[in-house]
């Protein structure tokens, strides 16, 4: 295990932690500790790390975000290679809830989760009977489910 505060320089700033991500000498627990960081960017690039596995993008935190990078963090986690179907069920769940709330549009994150062959065809139209779904959503979410390939 390695220690970020090892890795990090003695004089730092939110910019080191953030490119801490991308240093080859990080590990998992590294990563999961850069994802729990208080700088929203540096969630933002864990939830985007090419090497992050599915336990490390599931432990990304949402706490104290904006709506903006709340959503962009859902998306990239959605659309990540290394995303399981419970880590999927996680950005399921957060999405669901943010569309039961005025003023969210958590809409990219509905689509990314619509390619998701790890997701069924229930799960996913599930979001688009809440409250706040667009029907410009709920189309690409169907349109989506339509496109994927069959397993």
């Amino acid at each position: 295990m390695v220690d970020i505060y090892e890795l990090l320089p003695r004089e730092r700033t939110p910019v080191d932690y953030r490119n801490l991500v991308s240093d080859p000498r990080i590990d998992q627990d590294g990563l999961r500790q850069l994802g729990q960081n208080p700088f929203p960017f540096v969630r933002s690039a864990v939830a985007r790390s090419p090497i992050a596995n599915a336990a490390t993008l599931a432990a990304v935190s949402l706490d104290g975000l904006d709506r903006w990078t709340r959503n962009s963090i859902l998306i990239a986690i959605a659309r990540h290679p290394n995303a399981d179907r419970s880590t999927l069920l996680g950005v399921l769940i957060e999405t669901r809830a943010l569309l039961n709330q005025p003023n969210e549009r958590p809409f990219a994150a509905a689509l990314a989760l619509a390619r998701r062959a790890e997701l069924s065809e229930s799960e996913v139209l599930g979001l688009i009977e809440q409250p706040n779904a667009s029907r410009r959503m709920a189309r690409g979410v169907r349109r989506a489910l339509a496109e994927r390939e069959p397993r």
